[in-house]
Protein backbone atom coordinates (compact mmCIF):
# COMPACT_ATOMS: atom_id res chain seq x y z
CA UNK A 1 0.00 0.00 0.00
CA UNK A 2 1.49 3.47 -0.77
CA UNK A 3 0.69 6.57 1.37
CA UNK A 4 -2.96 7.50 -1.02
CA UNK A 5 -4.34 3.81 -0.91
CA UNK A 6 -5.37 4.11 2.81
CA UNK A 7 -4.87 6.98 5.83
CA UNK A 8 -1.31 7.55 6.66
CA UNK A 9 -0.98 6.79 10.34
CA UNK A 10 -1.55 10.21 12.07
CA UNK A 11 2.05 10.31 13.17
CA UNK A 12 3.50 9.55 10.02
CA UNK A 13 1.18 12.19 8.38
CA UNK A 14 2.21 14.91 10.69
CA UNK A 15 5.86 14.56 9.21
CA UNK A 16 5.25 14.70 6.08
CA UNK A 17 6.79 17.94 4.12
CA UNK A 18 3.93 20.43 4.39
CA UNK A 19 3.72 20.08 0.70
CA UNK A 20 2.88 16.71 0.73
CA UNK A 21 0.05 17.12 3.91
CA UNK A 22 -1.49 19.86 1.63
CA UNK A 23 -1.76 17.52 -1.66
CA UNK A 24 -5.44 18.12 -2.47
CA UNK A 25 -8.14 14.95 -2.51
CA UNK A 26 -10.57 16.21 -4.50
CA UNK A 27 -11.09 17.98 -7.77
CA UNK A 28 -12.61 21.22 -6.52
CA UNK A 29 -10.03 21.72 -3.99
CA UNK A 30 -7.52 21.63 -7.07
CA UNK A 31 -5.90 25.04 -7.95
CA UNK A 32 -4.98 25.52 -11.28
CA UNK A 33 -4.43 24.28 -14.87
CA UNK A 34 -7.91 25.62 -16.03
CA UNK A 35 -6.67 25.15 -19.77
CA UNK A 36 -7.70 21.77 -18.97
CA UNK A 37 -9.27 21.25 -15.93
CA UNK A 38 -11.99 23.95 -16.23
CA UNK A 39 -15.59 23.81 -16.81
CA UNK A 40 -16.30 21.98 -20.32
CA UNK A 41 -12.82 21.43 -20.78
CA UNK A 42 -11.86 17.71 -22.26
CA UNK A 43 -10.29 16.17 -18.91
CA UNK A 44 -12.84 17.52 -16.93
CA UNK A 45 -15.55 16.04 -18.69
CA UNK A 46 -13.84 12.78 -19.09
CA UNK A 47 -12.85 12.48 -15.16
CA UNK A 48 -16.77 13.67 -14.10
CA UNK A 49 -17.86 10.89 -16.64
CA UNK A 50 -15.66 8.39 -15.13
CA UNK A 51 -14.49 7.45 -18.43
CA UNK A 52 -10.75 8.04 -18.15
CA UNK A 53 -7.95 6.65 -20.39
CA UNK A 54 -4.03 6.64 -19.53
CA UNK A 55 -3.06 10.16 -19.42
CA UNK A 56 0.61 11.70 -19.41
CA UNK A 57 1.18 14.95 -17.53
CA UNK A 58 3.83 16.92 -18.33
CA UNK A 59 5.05 20.63 -16.45
CA UNK A 60 7.80 21.92 -14.67
CA UNK A 61 7.91 20.61 -10.74
CA UNK A 62 5.15 22.13 -8.42
CA UNK A 63 2.82 22.45 -11.07
CA UNK A 64 0.05 19.74 -9.74
CA UNK A 65 0.77 16.69 -11.70
CA UNK A 66 0.60 14.15 -8.65
CA UNK A 67 -1.95 16.61 -6.79
CA UNK A 68 -3.94 15.98 -10.40
CA UNK A 69 -3.39 12.05 -10.16
CA UNK A 70 -4.64 11.89 -6.90
CA UNK A 71 -7.70 13.84 -7.13
CA UNK A 72 -8.52 11.83 -10.55
CA UNK A 73 -8.37 8.64 -8.37
CA UNK A 74 -10.07 9.74 -6.20
CA UNK A 75 -13.16 11.32 -8.35
CA UNK A 76 -13.47 7.95 -10.50
CA UNK A 77 -13.02 5.46 -6.95
CA UNK A 78 -9.76 3.77 -8.82
CA UNK A 79 -7.30 2.37 -6.36
CA UNK A 80 -3.78 4.81 -6.65
CA UNK A 81 -0.84 3.27 -6.53
CA UNK A 82 2.52 5.10 -7.63
CA UNK A 83 6.04 4.42 -8.22
CA UNK A 84 8.56 6.76 -8.77
CA UNK A 85 11.14 5.84 -12.18
CA UNK A 86 14.28 7.26 -10.51
CA UNK A 87 14.16 4.44 -8.06
CA UNK A 88 11.44 2.26 -8.81
CA UNK A 89 12.50 -0.81 -11.22
CA UNK A 90 10.71 -3.09 -13.78
CA UNK A 91 9.96 -5.51 -11.52
CA UNK A 92 8.19 -3.38 -9.48
CA UNK A 93 6.12 -2.32 -12.11
CA UNK A 94 5.16 -5.55 -13.58
CA UNK A 95 4.06 -6.47 -9.81
CA UNK A 96 1.61 -3.09 -9.72
CA UNK A 97 0.53 -4.35 -12.65
CA UNK A 98 -0.17 -7.56 -11.70
CA UNK A 99 -1.99 -6.69 -8.47
CA UNK A 100 -4.01 -4.54 -10.62
CA UNK A 101 -5.46 -7.58 -12.94
CA UNK A 102 -6.02 -9.44 -9.11
CA UNK A 103 -8.32 -5.85 -7.82
CA UNK A 104 -9.95 -5.96 -11.38
CA UNK A 105 -10.62 -9.76 -11.28
CA UNK A 106 -11.53 -10.16 -7.81
CA UNK A 107 -13.11 -6.95 -6.80
CA UNK A 108 -14.23 -5.42 -10.42
CA UNK A 109 -12.13 -1.95 -9.57
CA UNK A 110 -9.74 0.00 -11.92
CA UNK A 111 -6.63 0.90 -10.35
CA UNK A 112 -4.42 3.68 -11.47
CA UNK A 113 -0.53 3.68 -11.76
CA UNK A 114 0.88 6.96 -11.27
CA UNK A 115 4.65 6.51 -12.47
CA UNK A 116 6.05 9.82 -11.78
CA UNK A 117 9.60 10.56 -13.54
CA UNK A 118 8.29 8.22 -16.36
CA UNK A 119 10.96 10.00 -18.72
CA UNK A 120 13.63 7.62 -16.46
CA UNK A 121 12.48 4.36 -17.50
CA UNK A 122 13.88 3.77 -21.30
CA UNK A 123 11.72 3.09 -24.58
CA UNK A 124 12.68 -0.70 -23.40
CA UNK A 125 11.07 -0.52 -19.76
CA UNK A 126 8.31 1.29 -21.07
CA UNK A 127 7.03 -0.77 -23.25
CA UNK A 128 6.34 -3.29 -20.58
CA UNK A 129 3.52 -1.40 -19.77
CA UNK A 130 2.04 -1.10 -23.55
CA UNK A 131 -0.45 -4.80 -23.19
CA UNK A 132 -1.62 -3.70 -20.24
CA UNK A 133 -2.36 0.66 -20.98
CA UNK A 134 -3.42 -0.55 -24.42
CA UNK A 135 -6.61 -2.77 -22.58
CA UNK A 136 -7.03 0.25 -19.82
CA UNK A 137 -6.07 -1.94 -16.88
CA UNK A 138 -4.23 -0.26 -15.02
CA UNK A 139 -5.30 2.96 -16.17
CA UNK A 140 -1.67 4.86 -16.43
CA UNK A 141 -1.14 8.60 -15.44
CA UNK A 142 2.60 9.02 -16.19
CA UNK A 143 4.37 12.21 -14.99
CA UNK A 144 7.00 13.92 -15.90
CA UNK A 145 9.27 17.55 -17.04
CA UNK A 146 10.14 16.62 -20.12
CA UNK A 147 8.29 16.91 -23.57
CA UNK A 148 6.99 13.36 -23.84
CA UNK A 149 7.06 13.51 -27.89
CA UNK A 150 10.64 13.12 -27.18
CA UNK A 151 11.19 11.28 -24.15
CA UNK A 152 8.33 9.22 -24.27
CA UNK A 153 8.25 5.86 -26.58
CA UNK A 154 5.80 6.63 -29.37
CA UNK A 155 3.57 3.49 -28.79
CA UNK A 156 2.90 4.66 -25.64
CA UNK A 157 2.10 8.18 -25.80
CA UNK A 158 -0.32 7.36 -29.18
CA UNK A 159 -2.19 5.27 -26.43
CA UNK A 160 -2.05 8.14 -24.05
CA UNK A 161 -3.80 11.29 -23.61
CA UNK A 162 -1.00 14.26 -23.19
CA UNK A 163 -1.80 16.90 -21.21
CA UNK A 164 0.39 20.16 -20.72
CA UNK A 165 0.50 21.93 -17.53
CA UNK A 166 1.38 25.03 -17.06
CA UNK A 167 3.61 26.80 -14.18
CA UNK A 168 1.51 28.67 -11.68
CA UNK A 169 0.47 31.86 -11.39
CA UNK A 170 1.79 34.46 -8.87
CA UNK A 171 -1.71 34.22 -7.13
CA UNK A 172 -2.40 30.89 -7.21
CA UNK A 173 0.99 30.21 -4.97
CA UNK A 174 -0.23 32.75 -2.42
CA UNK A 175 -4.17 31.11 -2.80
CA UNK A 176 -2.43 27.82 -1.84
CA UNK A 177 -0.05 29.13 0.70
CA UNK A 178 -3.10 31.42 2.39
CA UNK A 179 -4.86 27.65 2.51
CA UNK A 180 -1.49 25.95 4.11
CA UNK A 181 -1.61 29.26 6.96
CA UNK A 182 -5.33 28.36 7.52
CA UNK A 183 -5.34 24.34 7.71
CA UNK A 184 -5.21 23.56 11.13
CA UNK A 185 -5.57 20.05 10.37
CA UNK A 186 -2.72 19.54 7.24
CA UNK A 187 -1.29 23.25 7.06
CA UNK A 188 0.13 25.45 9.71
CA UNK A 189 -3.29 27.04 11.30
CA UNK A 190 -2.63 25.88 15.02
CA UNK A 191 0.76 27.85 14.64
CA UNK A 192 -1.04 31.27 14.68
CA UNK A 193 1.11 32.36 11.74
CA UNK A 194 0.86 36.33 10.90
CA UNK A 195 2.52 36.63 7.47
CA UNK A 196 3.09 39.69 5.96
CA UNK A 197 1.27 40.17 2.14
CA UNK A 198 4.98 40.96 0.72
CA UNK A 199 6.74 38.01 2.24
CA UNK A 200 3.86 35.44 0.37
CA UNK A 201 3.95 37.67 -2.58
CA UNK A 202 7.76 37.43 -2.56
CA UNK A 203 7.83 33.62 -2.57
CA UNK A 204 5.33 33.32 -5.26
CA UNK A 205 7.40 35.31 -7.49
CA UNK A 206 10.83 33.70 -6.82
CA UNK A 207 8.77 30.35 -6.99
CA UNK A 208 8.40 30.74 -10.59
CA UNK A 209 5.49 28.75 -10.48
CA UNK A 210 5.98 26.08 -8.30
CA UNK A 211 4.04 25.80 -5.45
CA UNK A 212 6.11 22.94 -3.75
CA UNK A 213 9.10 25.10 -3.14
CA UNK A 214 7.05 27.97 -1.83
CA UNK A 215 5.18 25.71 0.60
CA UNK A 216 8.60 24.52 1.53
CA UNK A 217 10.43 27.82 2.24
CA UNK A 218 7.12 28.63 3.85
CA UNK A 219 7.34 25.66 6.46
CA UNK A 220 10.89 26.66 7.40
CA UNK A 221 10.14 30.00 7.91
CA UNK A 222 7.02 29.50 10.16
CA UNK A 223 8.84 26.52 12.12
CA UNK A 224 12.43 28.01 12.84
CA UNK A 225 10.87 31.79 13.81
CA UNK A 226 10.30 32.22 17.62
CA UNK A 227 6.93 32.99 18.64
CA UNK A 228 6.03 36.55 20.24
CA UNK A 229 4.83 36.57 23.96
CA UNK A 230 1.14 36.24 22.19
CA UNK A 231 2.57 32.88 20.90
CA UNK A 232 2.16 34.14 17.26
CA UNK A 233 4.90 33.98 14.50
CA UNK A 234 5.27 36.91 12.66
CA UNK A 235 6.14 35.88 9.13
CA UNK A 236 8.36 38.89 7.33
CA UNK A 237 9.58 39.40 4.11
CA UNK A 238 13.09 39.06 5.24
CA UNK A 239 12.06 35.54 7.12
CA UNK A 240 10.64 34.43 3.51
CA UNK A 241 13.83 35.50 1.96
CA UNK A 242 16.40 33.64 4.25
CA UNK A 243 14.14 30.29 3.46
CA UNK A 244 14.16 30.51 0.51
CA UNK A 245 17.62 32.36 -0.03
CA UNK A 246 17.31 34.49 -2.44
CA UNK A 247 17.80 38.26 -1.63
CA UNK A 248 14.49 40.62 -2.23
CA UNK A 249 14.53 43.27 -4.28
CA UNK A 250 12.32 46.35 -4.40
CA UNK A 251 10.59 45.40 -7.86
CA UNK A 252 6.97 44.78 -7.64
CA UNK A 253 4.33 44.68 -10.57
CA UNK A 254 1.88 46.70 -7.99
CA UNK A 255 4.49 49.41 -7.42
CA UNK A 256 6.51 51.54 -8.69
CA UNK A 257 9.68 49.32 -8.48
CA UNK A 258 8.40 47.24 -11.59
CA UNK A 259 7.76 50.16 -13.66
CA UNK A 260 10.82 52.36 -12.56
CA UNK A 261 13.31 49.48 -13.41
CA UNK A 262 11.84 48.56 -16.65
CA UNK A 263 12.14 52.30 -17.66
CA UNK A 264 15.69 52.23 -16.88
CA UNK A 265 16.10 49.06 -18.84
CA UNK A 266 15.23 50.78 -21.89
CA UNK A 267 16.28 53.92 -21.69
CA UNK A 268 19.82 52.29 -20.67
CA UNK A 269 19.55 50.36 -24.21
CA UNK A 270 18.27 53.83 -25.93
CA UNK A 271 21.44 55.64 -24.56
CA UNK A 272 23.46 52.99 -26.07
CA UNK A 273 24.91 51.59 -22.51
CA UNK A 274 25.09 48.07 -22.44
CA UNK A 275 26.30 47.75 -18.99
CA UNK A 276 23.14 49.37 -17.33
CA UNK A 277 20.76 47.35 -19.60
CA UNK A 278 22.72 44.33 -18.42
CA UNK A 279 22.42 45.22 -14.62
CA UNK A 280 18.40 46.32 -14.97
CA UNK A 281 17.75 43.03 -17.33
CA UNK A 282 19.68 40.93 -13.98
CA UNK A 283 17.64 43.05 -11.67
CA UNK A 284 14.52 42.02 -13.71
CA UNK A 285 15.12 38.35 -14.17
CA UNK A 286 16.70 38.08 -10.47
CA UNK A 287 13.47 39.67 -9.24
CA UNK A 288 10.85 36.78 -10.90
CA UNK A 289 10.34 38.70 -14.11
CA UNK A 290 9.12 36.62 -16.89
CA UNK A 291 11.61 36.72 -19.81
CA UNK A 292 9.32 37.09 -22.04
CA UNK A 293 8.42 40.45 -20.94
CA UNK A 294 12.40 41.64 -20.81
CA UNK A 295 12.32 40.07 -24.70
CA UNK A 296 9.08 42.07 -25.90
CA UNK A 297 10.75 45.21 -24.57
CA UNK A 298 13.71 44.50 -26.50
CA UNK A 299 11.77 43.96 -29.23
CA UNK A 300 9.62 47.06 -29.41
CA UNK A 301 13.30 49.27 -28.84
CA UNK A 302 14.87 47.29 -31.60
CA UNK A 303 12.41 48.69 -33.80
CA UNK A 304 11.52 52.03 -32.62
CA UNK A 305 15.31 53.36 -31.41
CA UNK A 306 17.36 51.35 -33.84
CA UNK A 307 15.13 50.77 -36.77
CA UNK A 308 16.74 50.93 -40.08
CA UNK A 309 20.11 52.04 -38.63
CA UNK A 310 20.55 48.30 -37.98
CA UNK A 311 17.81 45.97 -39.43
CA UNK A 312 19.52 43.27 -37.42
CA UNK A 313 19.04 44.31 -34.33
CA UNK A 314 15.24 43.53 -34.40
CA UNK A 315 16.29 39.69 -36.08
CA UNK A 316 17.86 38.85 -33.42
CA UNK A 317 15.44 40.52 -30.68
CA UNK A 318 12.97 38.52 -32.00
CA UNK A 319 14.76 35.10 -32.12
CA UNK A 320 15.72 35.55 -28.13
CA UNK A 321 11.79 36.37 -27.61
CA UNK A 322 11.20 33.09 -29.32
CA UNK A 323 13.89 31.22 -27.57
CA UNK A 324 12.86 32.68 -23.92
CA UNK A 325 9.03 31.17 -25.04
CA UNK A 326 10.94 28.04 -25.54
CA UNK A 327 13.43 27.45 -23.08
CA UNK A 328 12.51 29.49 -19.72
CA UNK A 329 14.45 30.42 -17.56
CA UNK A 330 17.47 30.03 -16.18
CA UNK A 331 18.68 29.49 -20.00
CA UNK A 332 16.59 32.29 -21.25
CA UNK A 333 19.09 34.77 -19.67
CA UNK A 334 21.56 33.81 -22.29
CA UNK A 335 19.92 35.04 -25.68
CA UNK A 336 18.39 37.49 -23.89
CA UNK A 337 21.74 38.94 -23.01
CA UNK A 338 22.93 38.89 -26.75
CA UNK A 339 20.00 40.67 -27.85
CA UNK A 340 20.21 43.23 -25.00
CA UNK A 341 23.92 44.42 -25.42
CA UNK A 342 23.52 43.93 -29.21
CA UNK A 343 20.63 46.22 -29.09
CA UNK A 344 22.68 48.61 -27.13
CA UNK A 345 25.41 48.89 -29.20
CA UNK A 346 23.83 49.18 -32.12
CA UNK A 347 23.33 52.40 -34.09
CA UNK A 348 20.12 54.21 -33.69
CA UNK A 349 17.80 56.08 -35.45
CA UNK A 350 13.85 56.44 -35.07
CA UNK A 351 13.12 57.59 -38.61
CA UNK A 352 10.81 54.37 -39.00
CA UNK A 353 9.02 55.37 -35.60
CA UNK A 354 8.47 59.02 -36.09
CA UNK A 355 6.81 58.07 -40.01
CA UNK A 356 4.34 55.82 -38.78
CA UNK A 357 3.21 58.40 -36.37
CA UNK A 358 3.36 61.20 -38.87
CA UNK A 359 1.14 59.21 -40.79
CA UNK A 360 -1.24 58.37 -38.00
CA UNK A 361 -1.59 62.12 -37.25
CA UNK A 362 -2.68 62.79 -40.91
CA UNK A 363 -5.33 60.15 -40.79
CA UNK A 364 -6.92 61.27 -37.00
CA UNK A 365 -6.38 64.74 -38.42
CA UNK A 366 -9.12 63.89 -41.46
CA UNK A 367 -6.23 63.69 -44.63
CA UNK A 368 -7.68 60.70 -45.77
CA UNK A 369 -6.84 59.48 -49.46
CA UNK A 370 -8.89 57.40 -51.55
CA UNK A 371 -6.79 54.86 -53.50
CA UNK A 372 -5.56 55.73 -56.77
CA UNK A 373 -7.39 53.78 -59.53
CA UNK A 374 -4.37 52.46 -61.28
CA UNK A 375 -3.34 51.22 -57.84
CA UNK A 376 -6.76 49.28 -57.24
CA UNK A 377 -6.92 45.35 -56.89
CA UNK A 378 -7.78 43.73 -60.42
CA UNK A 379 -8.64 40.69 -58.64
CA UNK A 380 -12.35 40.41 -59.77
CA UNK A 381 -14.08 40.29 -63.36
CA UNK A 382 -15.62 43.44 -63.16
CA UNK A 383 -12.73 45.36 -62.20
CA UNK A 384 -10.79 46.04 -65.75
CA UNK A 385 -14.49 48.02 -66.72
CA UNK A 386 -14.15 50.10 -64.22
CA UNK A 387 -10.50 51.45 -64.81
CA UNK A 388 -8.93 49.65 -61.96
CA UNK A 389 -5.44 48.92 -62.51
CA UNK A 390 -5.39 51.12 -66.02
CA UNK A 391 -1.88 52.49 -66.18
CA UNK A 392 -0.43 50.91 -63.88
CA UNK A 393 3.59 50.38 -63.97
CA UNK A 394 5.03 47.59 -62.82
CA UNK A 395 8.31 48.13 -61.57
CA UNK A 396 10.37 45.11 -62.11
CA UNK A 397 9.58 46.07 -65.99
CA UNK A 398 11.75 48.78 -65.56
CA UNK A 399 16.02 49.00 -65.39
CA UNK A 400 16.89 48.86 -61.87
CA UNK A 401 13.00 47.67 -61.22
CA UNK A 402 12.20 51.32 -60.09
CA UNK A 403 9.43 53.42 -62.31
CA UNK A 404 8.78 56.62 -60.82
CA UNK A 405 4.61 57.06 -60.29
CA UNK A 406 2.08 58.19 -57.81
CA UNK A 407 1.21 55.80 -55.12
CA UNK A 408 -1.02 58.64 -53.56
CA UNK A 409 -3.29 61.47 -54.70
CA UNK A 410 -1.60 63.87 -52.84
CA UNK A 411 2.27 63.29 -51.85
CA UNK A 412 3.49 62.89 -48.46
CA UNK A 413 7.00 62.65 -46.65
CA UNK A 414 6.92 60.24 -43.99
CA UNK A 415 10.21 58.41 -43.73
CA UNK A 416 13.14 61.16 -43.13
CA UNK A 417 16.40 58.14 -43.37
CA UNK A 418 19.02 59.52 -41.23
CA UNK A 419 22.55 59.04 -41.87
CA UNK A 420 23.43 56.57 -39.35
CA UNK A 421 24.68 53.06 -39.50
CA UNK A 422 22.83 50.96 -42.36
CA UNK A 423 19.89 53.85 -43.00
CA UNK A 424 23.08 55.95 -44.38
CA UNK A 425 22.74 53.38 -47.28
CA UNK A 426 19.08 53.61 -47.64
CA UNK A 427 19.03 57.49 -47.51
CA UNK A 428 21.42 57.77 -50.03
CA UNK A 429 19.74 54.56 -52.23
CA UNK A 430 16.73 56.60 -51.71
CA UNK A 431 18.11 60.03 -52.81
CA UNK A 432 19.28 58.58 -56.33
CA UNK A 433 16.57 57.02 -57.27
CA UNK A 434 14.59 60.42 -56.39
CA UNK A 435 16.71 61.89 -58.38
CA UNK A 436 17.09 60.67 -61.41
CA UNK A 437 19.74 58.95 -61.53
CA UNK A 438 21.13 55.58 -62.22
CA UNK A 439 18.68 53.63 -64.84
CA UNK A 440 15.49 55.16 -63.47
CA UNK A 441 12.51 56.06 -66.02
CA UNK A 442 10.66 58.84 -64.79
CA UNK A 443 6.84 58.75 -65.30
CA UNK A 444 5.49 61.51 -67.47
CA UNK A 445 3.50 64.16 -66.07
CA UNK A 446 -0.04 63.95 -66.55
CA UNK A 447 -2.40 66.73 -65.86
Amino acid sequence: MDLFSKEPAKKDFKSLPLAARMRPQRLEDFIGQEHILGPGKLLRRAIEADRMSSVILFGPPGCGKTSLAVCIAGVTKSFYTAINATTSSVDEMRKAIAQAKLRRANEGARTILFIDEIHRFNKAQQDVLLPDVEQGNPVLIGATVHNPFFYIASPLVSRSLVLELKPLQDSQIVQIMRLALKDKTRGLGAFKVKADKQALDFLAKVCEGDARRALNALELGVLTTPKAKDGSIRFTLETAAESIQKKPVVYDKDEDGHYDTASAFIKSMRGSDPDAAIYWMAKMLYAGEDPRFIARRVCILAAEDVGNADPLALVLANAALQIAEFVGMPEARIPLAQAVTYVSCAPKSNAAYLAVDKAYADIESGRVQEVPDHLKSTAYAAAEKLGHGKGYKYSHDFPGHYVDQKYTPLPVKYYIPTDIGYEAKIKARMEKLKTGQGPIIKEKETA
